[in-house]
């Protein structure tokens, strides 16, 4: 089993090479994706809460980043704070009012906040409607032309290592205990003298928050937000991320969001590559049945990796040390 530090330094590395030989623009989707992810696998994978509105969130936070940026001509910094404050804001709304509730009454409420959001930034006029907002500008940080892509990646990628830094310190924290003690009985997490909704409310804040981070950056990074980030599909995308990479892990996420982004964006060039190769017409209809495609990886993996990618390869790795330990003992 290979050493965490050694894994997250492998990684560090990976990500400040990987510019010079993929498109940028693709690794910041991924990027604001994956922390899109991990704020989520922070409220279903160590709180035990399952949110079907968190796209509210990921998407509010790109409209009001977007607007203040485009309309208002804030900085770069503040226009990025505005969109955190956005998410932990509604955050605080809806987890005011969900937060008493469990199971399935808990993501019902949220489901049904959330296309009451959709709604309003559909019809408000800031939002451009159905055209969404358009020509974001990226500005500069600390004398950096946030313009290039180049540059704006490895911005993207400070702000995401917080984001995934702060979910980790959350997790390992004291607080973070408590959250995995209601997760997995809350019954007992109650008798001995917490309170379970503050805790929940807390935690799905953060959660929010950290979405509203990802949604923000993510926003300004395309220049454009629509409607899409904000719709109810895109709750459910960010569930498959995390189910696929593994919940409850710290790393799964992020592989899940790299294999939901890739498929999305690059499916079609490969169902174009394999007409060729084949001089078979029919796979050039991969491209356009992205959803279909992802629906069959989401059954394989339940059938499975019930634990996700990254959660089945820690088992295997977990059981094939135990074997080792009990053939030298």
């Amino acid at each position: 089993m290979i050493d965490r530090k050694v894994a997250y330094g492998l990684a560090v590395v990976v990500l400040l090479l990987a510019p010079h030989f993929v498109y940028p623009l693709f690794l910041m989707n991924v990027l604001c994706f994956a922390l899109f992810a991990c704020s989520f696998n922070l409220l279903i994978g160590f709180a035990g809460l399952v949110s079907f509105g968190h796209a509210a969130f990921f998407g509010g936070a790109g409209y009001i980043a977007g607007y203040v940026l485009a309309t208002l001509h804030w900085p770069f910094a503040l226009g990025i704070v505005a969109g955190i404050v956005t998410g932990a804001s509604m955050g605080l709304g809806f987890g005011l009012l969900a937060a008493r509730r469990n199971g399935i009454y808990f993501s019902m409420i949220t489901l049904a906040l959330a296309q009451m959001i959709y709604f309003v930034f559909l019809q408000a006029p800031f939002t451009g409607g159905e055209d969404g907002l358009q020509g974001i500008p990226r500005g500069t940080l600390a004398g950096l032309d946030l313009t290039n892509d180049m540059t704006f990646y490895y911005v993207v990628l400070a702000i995401t290592s917080l984001g995934y830094a702060l979910m980790l310190r959350v997790v390992h924290s004291p607080f973070g205990q408590v959250l995995l003690a209601i997760r997995e009985n809350e019954a007992r997490a109650v008798s001995l003298g917490y309170d379970v909704t503050r805790h929940k409310l807390l935690a799905f804040v953060l959660s929010t928050s950290l979405a509203g981070l990802a949604g923000a950056t993510k926003a300004v990074s395309v220049g454009t937000q629509t409607l899409t980030d904000a719709h109810w599909a895109m709750s459910g995308l960010v569930i498959l991320m995390v189910l696929i990479g593994g919940m409850g892990t710290y790393f799964g996420p992020v592989i899940g969001a790299l294999v939901i982004v890739a498929l999305e964006s690059k499916l079609g060039d490969f169902g174009n590559l394999l007409a060729e190769t084949t001089h078979v017409d029919w796979f050039r209809q991969i491209g356009v049945s992205v959803t279909m495609v992802t629906g069959l990886i989401f059954v394989v993996c339940v059938l499975t990796f019930r634990r996700g990618i990254v959660g089945s390869m820690l088992a295997l790795s977990r059981k094939a040390g135990g074997q080792g330990a009990r053939q030298h003992g």
